[in-house]
């Protein structure tokens, strides 16, 4: 098999993404299967990270992989001036695959040029985040029985959030309708609106969160990221527009659940996490699932 990567939720077919869900589904049955070992797979994150690195890590051990990397930085040559092209074109002598979170747009996509072994894209900047797509997708599929013909609403920081342009992508397979809620400084990029368009799916922009809470079958929050904007006084503005409370919720759709990415700040009350509608822990753990699938498909076992 070829090296393969994925760096944009672009680089999965249809099929493919069907084959990773069906293969996460196994792994969640049966979390050991130890077919990698002597395998070794280098965790590189440049920014901090918690759920994507542990559970890629995690993945990882399950599967009797070794895992190397770092989680700072700070830590490497990269502070004494070595170049992200010498830093991965090293780092691919020892090891079988690359997972790689990086601030930069595009740097995954260069990493995956330069390196020798598969890279898989565990965010890059506001660009793409395909393995938190694949999970939601996964996520998406458990709680409604299908990916085909849902309303997802997504909600908040549209303008970075990687995590709902890569899913807005990766939706479009499956017939969709989005509802887009977010303040004007924070609309979903007109490239991604393009996008759908081009695909004939349909959606609407609303900046009131309360206007799609009845009629949606998926409701995407996420947190407004105070590392992606330049402008601090932007931030203030923007960063408690929206905060969902239980008592929202008394005329949702019996089986709509609620997604985030992680972490939350103040944009999901606490009080929400006991309502059957939350699904966002459970979603997280999901992670690690489709991570042992994408890690094996890329490697050629599954």
């Amino acid at each position: 098999m070829s090296k393969k990567s994925l760096i944009s939720i672009g680089d999965f077919s249809k099929e493919e993404i069907l084959h990773v869900l069906e293969t996460a589904k196994e792994f969640e049955q049966n979390k050991e299967q130890k077919f990698l070992e002597g395998k070794v797979i280098a965790s590189l994150f440049f920014e901090p990270s918690t759920r994507t690195r542990l559970s890629f890590e995690t993945a990882i051990n399950r599967l009797g992989a070794k895992v190397i990397g770092f989680s700072d930085a700070s830590n490497t040559s990269q502070s004494k001036g070595e170049t992200l092209k010498d830093t991965i074109k090293m780092v691919s002598n020892y090891v079988d695959m690359i997972v790689m979170r990086h601030p930069l747009e595009g740097s995954s996509r260069y990493a995956s040029e330069v390196a020798s072994v598969p890279v898989v894209n565990a965010g890059d900047g506001a660009n793409q985040h395909p393995s938190q797509t694949l999970l939601d997708l996964y996520s998406i599929l458990k709680t409604q029985g299908r990916l085909d013909g849902l309303t997802v609403n997504m909600v908040g920081d549209l303008k970075y959030g990687r995590t709902t342009h890569s899913l807005l992508q990766a939706l479009s397979h499956f017939n969709p309708r989005f509802i887009f809620t977010s303040p004007e400084e924070l609309k979903m990029p007109q490239e991604y609106k393009d996008f759908l368009d081009s695909k004939g799916i349909g959606y609407e922009e609303t900046t009131s969160l309360e206007a799609h809470l009845n009629d949606c079958d998926i409701l995407y929050m996420t947190r407004v990221q105070q590392e992606r904007f330049t402008d601090p006084m932007e931030y203030e503005r923007v960063k408690d527009v929206y905060r969902l409370e239980a008592s929202m919720l008394g005329k949702v759709k019996d089986n709509m659940k609620i997604l985030h990415p992680l972490p939350r700040v103040n944009e999901i009350d606490q009080d929400v996490d006991e309502t059957p509608y939350a699904y966002y822990f459970k979603q997280a753990e999901n992670g690690l699932y489709v991570r042992m699938a994408i890690i094996s498909y890329l490697l050629g076992y599954r």
